[in-house]
């Protein structure tokens, strides 16, 4: 193969090494998780008319709720692909020994690289919510957790209505 033509099959090369280590790169902010409450929250701007399952009540505290996912361990497989796109780029530079030495390095920093970017990927996760306290006409307690308290504010009257407080 002569000269003319190396240049385009390296260049061709060297563009499908960088499109594949920029896709493994991708990989490293992980997807945000989204966690859905147990009661919805409603704000309503109006007076609704009074349900048969309407309850009347204050709000007698608002507390942050924290919770934790487990983190799962490494697969492998992150190590894997790191490793081939590493030893991919890494085969671009260099000649003849070099050139293999440089295929090493690629392989083994991208497993190293690739490892780590799926253990940050499966890292535990720590979450917040609000349970709202509140206590009803009647003298009891009711807790909603609710993703965020909105508006409300600890003293706030509020309806409960089908499981869902709003100001009132």
């Amino acid at each position: 193969m002569n000269n003319s033509m190396k240049k385009p099959l390296r260049f061709i090369s060297i563009a499908a090494s960088m499109a594949a280590l920029a896709t493994l790169t991708a990989c490293v902010a992980p997807q945000p998780i989204y966690e859905t409450s147990r009661q919805p929250y409603q704000t309503q701007h109006y007076v609704a008319p009074q349900g048969p399952y309407a309850e009347y009540g204050r709000i007698a505290n608002i507390e942050v709720v924290r919770s934790e996912t487990r983190g799962a361990a490494p697969s492998g497989g992150g190590a894997v692909a790191g490793g081939l796109v590493g030893g991919v780029v890494g085969n671009q530079f260099g000649h003849g020994g070099g050139r293999a030495a440089m295929t090493a390095i690629g392989l083994v920093g991208g497993a190293l690289l690739g490892n780590n970017i799926e253990s940050n990927a499966n890292a535990p996760r720590a979450y917040e919510s609000y349970r709202i306290s509140v206590q009803t006409e009647n003298g009891g307690y009711r807790a909603f957790d609710v993703p965020t308290p909105g508006d409300l504010r600890v003293g706030d009257r509020v309806r409960i209505d089908n499981g869902q407080i709003s100001r009132f």
